[in-house]
């Protein structure tokens, strides 16, 4: 095993560098130690990176063979060259990354290739060695991982932090944290190129441009985040407007069943009507029971679901190549502009994005399971002292 030391463009050693995200981090601490089960346990445990070109990428059936390139740190050595999410280049559109594990590196290794290169030319980079020896401890290290961890705050470091931007991409951290994924990046690759494109199409039906456009329109325009629990939800906020507080429960369902009749609304709408008050009452309550929601407070609109997913869309978009980064950081600007307009504090909007998120999965979580996950996120999300709803102003 080597590593690399690298130096500036000026030839100043890497001093003062601060590692992009923890995968980094970890490996500058445990190659230079020679803890070699460390270093492949961080790896193992960390999303992995291939450059491919696109053009090979998009033909149907090819599974390029993993590129081999000169190890800067060492002349005439040849390696096979990954790197971690922190240390990937800017976005190109020809260019993109694919995720591989360890487990796909040493499945797929090119024969008398000897040596893996990880981050070559950065402050961290490790050159292992790659005999058959060496392949199967890579083995073992992914079978004693569970890949990167999801239910964590992972921030890019060199990404935004502060601004317009990183607030508009914050509004997507719910899902960053539920994957796992960095929050604060507009970069060369979200998940991996084809993992994009594939969540784009499932669930998203996305498969082009126009039929990306066509999505983010309807969540910027809320209409996807469910109209008929949205419509109960302005009920209760048009008659606390009225009535200058919080209405009862008895005095919203009263509301709510004055509304459906003058609608004339049909039976199975109205008993889905009173299912969202229901479950819009039952999840507060327990949000208040387990101390994220005030006494007094209550959710007036679930918009943050949309917005939310909407964040996601531009960046899975992004990595697909159905957008470019100036593109991807003006649609991540209105995305903020209309949560500003719709919440008042991060509180609000995560709350709104958690109750959605709850009251959609009902049916399908008898366990309780997406609740406890929801509310572990919102908690992430407002007590991690780096979390972006901590350290960036909501207006």
């Amino acid at each position: 095993m080597t590593t690399g030391t690298g130096t500036t463009k000026t030839g100043a050693p890497w001093a003062g560098w601060v590692p992009p995200t923890e995968t980094e981090r970890l490996l500058h601490e445990t190659a230079p130690a020679g803890n070699r089960e460390a270093m492949l346990d961080a790896l193992a445990g960390s999303r992995l990176f291939v450059l491919v070109a696109r053009l090979h990428a998009d033909t149907p059936g090819f599974d390029p063979p993993l590129a081999m390139q000169p190890d800067p740190a060492t002349p005439g050595r040849m390696c096979v060259t990954v790197l971690t999410s922190g240390t990937l280049p800017p976005w190109h559109p020809d260019w993109v990354f694919e995720a591989i594990g360890l487990d796909e590196l040493a499945r797929r290794w090119p024969d008398g290739a000897r040596w893996l290169g990880i981050n070559p030319g950065t402050p961290y980079a490790v050159t292992l060695e790659a005999g058959p020896g060496r392949r199967r401890a890579w083995l073992k290290a992914h079978a004693r991982s569970s890949g990167p961890r999801a239910g964590l705050l992972v921030t890019h470091r060199a990404g935004p932090l502060h601004g317009p931007v990183a607030h508009g991409l914050a509004l997507g951290a719910h899902l960053s944290v539920h994957n796992g994924l960095t929050w604060n990046d507009l970069g060369a690759a979200y998940e991996g190129y084809s993992t994009d494109r594939a969540r784009l199409r499932n669930p998203w039906g996305v498969l082009d441009r126009a039929s990306y456009r066509e999505t983010l329109e309807a969540l910027l325009a809320t209409r996807l985040v469910g109209r008929t629990h949205e419509w109960v939800l302005g009920i209760r906020r048009a008659l606390a407007g009225r009535l200058c507080r919080t209405p009862t429960v008895p005095e919203w369902s009263a509301a709510l069943t004055a509304a459906l009749t003058r609608r004339q609304c049909t039976p199975s709408e109205a008993a889905e009507a009173h299912e969202a008050l229901r479950l819009a009452v039952m999840y507060e309550d327990r949000f208040r029971a387990d101390g994220a929601l005030g006494a007094d407070e209550r959710v007036d609109t679930l918009a943050a679901f949309d917005y939310g997913r909407a964040v996601n869309v531009v960046r899975l978009a992004l990595g697909a190549r159905l957008c470019d980064p100036r593109e991807a950081e003006q649609t991540v600007l209105r995305i903020g502009a209309l949560a500003g307009q719709a919440y008042g504090s991060w509180a609000q909007f995560s709350l709104g994005y958690s109750l959605t998120r709850v009251m959609h999965f009902d049916a399908d979580d008898p366990s309780g399971a997406k609740y406890e996950q929801s509310l572990a996120q919102h908690r992430v999300l407002m007590q991690d002292p780096n979390s972006p709803y901590r350290n960036i102003p909501w207006s």
